[in-house]
């Protein structure tokens, strides 16, 4: 058996080991190296290119922002950034994931058996995914036309609550999605079907998330909470370790914020959200699966279809790994398998068809 070979970069021995063990604890995996601090990490890439890097941001001497840009520059290797996800730790993720990072991660929780075994799950599967990941994919996607132009500037009819026809869209993604999404999302006007998205990403991460996408679309943008209507102009994404379903009362869809064990490995679950949608919204939805590894959100896609929505998945060669679109597509579950860039235009001419 091969093994996914993993260069850990970060300036705290203890994490080191913890990340090291829980790493080594995977039969698959192998902890190629450590390094304390970038310098040290540069030599050992000279000896051995690892598969994967696990990158801390705030290091001594060199912060992992400057090392993950140069790594992207020199010979692209599949990065991961494992942060505390707190404050500065947040905003310098976003800019990893913009440098380049395939995704982030927040460091081990060890505080209970619980805690510990879904950390290592969490940790292992996205090394996993890194592993297979096209990191030169992950560079800023511009679209090549708004949505707004694809459409000729469709009809603004401002659909309402009372709209028996009134279309939601439902968005699932996991590795390399929070750029996909930004493409998505800043190409759709403000006038746009409400939208709930499921991103596989930590706790403490999709507020800040949101609030960053929030200040570049023409869609307000927001985290969930439960109550939260999915209304025209809107998107809401789904709290980090949190499920996110669809639900409707009389005409009136909104969400619904809840705890729950790991569907398919994760918390939030697309399937979770997809699912919901298949039974609460039908034909009004409209089911969109992007880049990440395993199979969330296939048969939850396939649901929504047998159910009457419209579905799309996002195609090969503009995904960073084309794992989730691709068991959904082979299970049938995609009407249309489509270029990131196409996938905005495409959401707007079946909510106005």
């Amino acid at each position: 058996m091969k093994h996914i070979r993993v260069l850990i970069v970060d300036d705290s021995a203890l994490v080191r080991k913890t990340l090291s063990e829980l790493l080594t604890s995977d039969p698959e995996i192998e902890v190629m190296a450590t390094a304390g601090n970038p310098f040290i990490a540069a030599e050992k890439i000279r000896d051995e290119i690892p598969d994967v890097i696990l990158l801390d941001i705030e290091m001594p001497r060199m912060d992992g922002i400057t090392f993950l840009e140069q790594v992207m520059e020199q010979r692209p290797i599949p990065v991961i950034i494992c942060s505390s996800l707190t404050g500065q730790g947040t905003a310098a993720s976003f800019k990893a994931l913009e440098a380049g990072a395939v995704e982030v991660i927040a460091k081990p929780n060890l505080a209970s058996p619980d805690a510990a075994e879904e950390s290592r799950e969490t940790l292992c599967s996205a090394v996993k995914a890194a592993s297979v990941a096209h990191p030169r994919r992950m560079r800023r996607v511009e679209p090549a036309l708004t949505a707004d132009a694809v459409l000729a500037k469709p009809s603004v009819r401002g659909v309402s609550v009372a709209d028996a026809h009134q279309k939601i869209v439902l968005i699932g993604a996991s590795t390399g999605g929070t750029e996909a999404l930004k493409v998505v999302l800043e190409a759709l006007p403000a006038a746009a079907p409400g939208i709930a998205v499921v991103q596989h990403m930590p706790e403490k991460f999709t507020a800040a998330f949101a609030e960053r996408l929030n200040g570049i679309c023409a869609i307000s943008v927001k985290e969930a909470e439960t109550g939260d209507a999915v209304e025209p102009g809107r998107a809401l994404i789904a709290p980090g370790g949190r499920h996110l379903l669809v639900k409707r009362t009389g005409l009136r869809f909104f969400v619904e914020v809840r705890e729950g064990p790991l569907v398919c490995r994760h918390r939030p679950s697309v399937d979770v959200l997809f699912r919901s949608g298949a039974r609460y919204a039908g034909s009004n939805a409209i089911g969109v699966l992007l880049t990440g590894m395993g199979n969330d959100g296939a048969q939850g896609l396939l649901e929504l279809k047998q159910a009457g929505a419209a579905t799309i998945a996002q195609d090969e060669t503009t995904c960073v790994v084309y794992g989730m679109p691709h068991e959904a597509v082979k299970l049938g579950a995609a009407d249309r398998v489509l270029p990131l860039t196409c996938i905005a235009g495409a959401i707007l001419g079946v909510s106005h068809g």
